[in-house]
């Protein structure tokens, strides 16, 4: 029913890269068919509208949120061409989905901080702390919501930094799920089972397209976090972490990866198919670990002690000029290989004055480093 390539064909090209805004996505939400309800139901700290957009008629109710924290837009991307898939596609079974689903979406929920590209809104406040104090607008507003349409389902969306890998086998973490706990001991009720089974249908279809790179993310309980509230008011919530693919910064690909994840969590639930999964499939599913750095330089020798090191490189992400650019941060150095790496330069390089000249040339451009020599 979904094949990548397909779904490539639904894309919203209009909306790409990783700054996404209120206003990128305007446009599109203002030209939506007569099937949706785009509503402006709250505002953020700096008074940036916060949307949420309604389609379906049915009984069964799925809430999903994408961008609390506002530098993570890969699920927004793929929320957009989600809507784009509804709104022009004329498959019978979207008509189906129609009379069976009501879906309530917050395509941004921190607008503040994906117009300033940071995890927090303007108060500073991670929002996925915040489910108990509800300090800020955004949290009061996201509680409200919930509250108020009682979903059946609930999709927390977010990104993954690009240092996540699967377990120790070296591939990226290029998706993440999570059936979130709803308590301490991170017990099992039918609740929870409900999202593990929901995930289980997930990773098999997705590991038909990137195999190997499905991650799971740690459930240890946090109550101020937003998925674990949700999980404990009885409503199997999913955690989904968008991360990175080879070569793909920009999470164009990524991107895709999602909407089928989405595409095929919806279709399980429509069908009921993610109850025949058994839950030891959940557990196999390894759990994503902190194990990659984006670039490694080998080889890299040292005339004050004669000694090759490992360097470590990871790039910030900076906004500028309404783009993202990825400047190389060194980490460190090593003399044994501790860490995978997105990408991996050999190079016998001889440098006096320590990691300075190393340090110099990555501000310019990591690759500079290779035409240098002391």
């Amino acid at each position: 029913m979904f094949e990548i390539n397909n779904l490539k064909n639904h894309r919203f090209s209009s909306i790409l890269g990783r700054y996404i805004t209120n206003e990128k996505i305007a446009p599109f939400l203002s030209d939506l068919n007569k099937n949706f309800k785009v509503e402006v139901v709250g505002k953020s700290v700096e008074k940036r509208d916060i949307k949420t957009v309604t389609w379906g008629e049915g009984k069964c109710k799925v809430f999903m949120w994408s961008q609390m924290h506002g530098n993570e837009s890969t699920t927004t991307k793929a929320i957009i061409d989600f809507l784009h898939l509804l709104n022009s596609s004329e498959e019978v079974w979207i008509e189906q989905w129609k009379k069976h689903f009501t879906f309530l979406i917050v395509p941004i929920l921190n607008p503040d901080g994906a117009y300033h590209y940071t995890r927090v809104n303007a108060n500073q406040v991670d929002l996925n702390r915040d489910s108990i104090d509800l300090s800020q607008p955004e949290s009061r507003l996201l509680r409200s919501l919930f509250n108020e349409f009682a979903p059946q389902y609930a999709f927390n969306l977010h990104d993954q930094r690009t240092i996540f890998g699967v377990g120790d086998t070296g591939k990226p973490a290029t998706i993440s799920f999570l059936a979130p706990s709803f308590n301490e001991s991170c017990d099992w009720n039918d609740t929870r089972k409900e999202a593990m089974q929901l995930i289980v249908a997930m990773n098999e279809a997705v590991q038909k397209v990137i195999p190997g790179q499905v991650g799971r993310f740690d459930d240890s309980f946090n109550i101020n976090c937003i998925g674990d509230y949700f999980q404990t008011q009885g409503v199997p919530t999913v955690l989904f972490e968008a991360g990175h693919y080879p070569n793909d910064y920009e999470r164009e690909e990524t991107r895709n990866i999602v909407f089928l994840s989405l595409l095929t969590c919806i279709k399980a639930i429509k069908e009921k198919s993610y109850l025949n999964y058994n839950l030891e499939d959940y557990l196999s599913i390894e759990e994503n670990q902190k194990n990659f750095t984006d670039i490694i330089f080998k080889n890299v020798l040292f005339v004050k002690n004669n000694e090759n090191y490992i360097v470590n490189v990871q790039y910030l992400e900076i906004l500028k000029n309404e783009k993202i650019t990825f400047s190389p941060l060194i980490l460190g150095y090593e003399q044994k290989e501790s860490k995978f790496a997105h990408n991996s330069i050999n190079t016998p390089l001889k440098f006096s004055k320590h990691i300075e000249l190393l340090e110099n040339c990555i501000e310019k451009n990591i690759y500079d480093v290779i035409e240098k020599r002391d």
